[in-house]
């Protein structure tokens, strides 16, 4: 065996020890042979392959800079390749550096037109920004491209619902859910465009039917809970924040808005109790307690009071 077929063999034999350490989940050893298997000569694609594992498991492990760094390695071999500047596009989002993300997305874009997770993320970041148009555009550019791609109609739904376009959004929403019927942030917010045009039935259809698929998003507790509130029915609104709270039990909100409940019944223990305990999981929330009308009932409780001035000065 000549020189170059050995070290084409031990270069196979690192690559083979590197997949099976990652198939075991020993995350570091898979990156050690894989590091390993480039110290031997090989051709260019295969430098490639095993430049992108190596940047996955950086990204895994929670090391997004030498993630980053090991896409720009790629891109020295190749610099059209789009999937090496969309990783570096999704390192510098981790990172929170949203114009170099996005300056990435498009490079990956430029390079493969088609490629519709670089503009799926790239509108994420628009949204996170505010910029709600180029969301907006980005996300209609994705479902041309992933016309199944449900999570993209229901951020434009959303998107829609938030500037105030109900029926685009009602149109969006609903081609989510006929996707995919049980993706529950679809049918939230589908409860979110019906409450908004008034059917407060129809709002409470679908936010009932996004809990039955996940129970663990509070948001959906909180808006049932305020369509009772604006009913003025306010032991409903205990009864499904408390359920709310059996499944997220770190949510201050739940307690919040069931203290809310309680004073307005004049059940003062238990709207302290609930006070307390929002307060204790998020003590910057002591300014609504201070200015909350609901709460007048307790103005003259004395550990309301107690309860008031220690989060004040906290």
């Amino acid at each position: 065996m000549d020189k170059s077929n050995r070290e084409e063999q031990k270069r196979r034999n690192y690559i083979i020890l590197a997949e099976n350490f990652y198939l075991a989940n020993n995350k570091k050893k898979s990156l050690n042979f894989y590091q390993k298997a480039l110290e031997f000569k090989g051709d260019g694609e295969e430098d490639i392959d095993i430049l992108f594992n190596i940047a996955i498991i950086y990204d895994e492990i929670g090391m997004a800079v030498e993630s980053l760094n090991t896409y720009k390695k790629i891109i020295a071999i190749d610099q059209n390749n789009p999937g090496a500047y969309y990783g570096i596009a999704i390192m510098e989002e981790q990172l929170g550096n949203y114009e170099k993300a996005l300056e990435y997305y498009f490079k990956a874009i430029e390079k493969d037109k088609n490629y519709d997770r670089a503009y799926y993320f790239a509108a994420n970041i628009y949204d996170k920004m505010g910029k709600i148009d180029e969301s907006i555009e980005l996300y209609k550019k994705v479902i041309q491209l992933a016309p199944d791609d449900y999570h993209a109609y229901n951020n434009l739904g959303s998107l829609y619902e938030e500037i105030g376009e109900l029926q685009s959004a009602y149109k969006m929403l609903k081609k989510s859910i006929e996707i995919k019927e049980d993706f529950y942030k679809s049918l939230f917010n589908m409860g979110v465009v019906y409450n908004r045009l008034g059917d407060k039935k129809k709002a409470l259809e679908y936010y009932y039917k996004s809990i039955e698929v996940n129970d663990r998003y509070h948001y959906t507790y909180l808006n049932i809970s305020a369509i009772f509130i604006e009913k003025k029915e306010y032991n409903n609104s205990i009864e499904i924040l408390t359920k709310g709270i059996f499944s997220n039990p770190y949510a201050e909100d739940l307690y919040y808005n069931r203290a809310c409940c309680y004073s307005i019944l004049n059940m003062e223990k238990e709207a302290i109790e609930d006070i307390k305990k929002s307060l204790e999981l998020n003590p910057t929330i002591i300014n609504w307690v201070k200015e909350d009308k609901d709460f007048y009932n307790l103005y003259d409780n004395k550990i309301f009071k107690s309860i008031i001035k220690e989060y004040t000065f906290k």
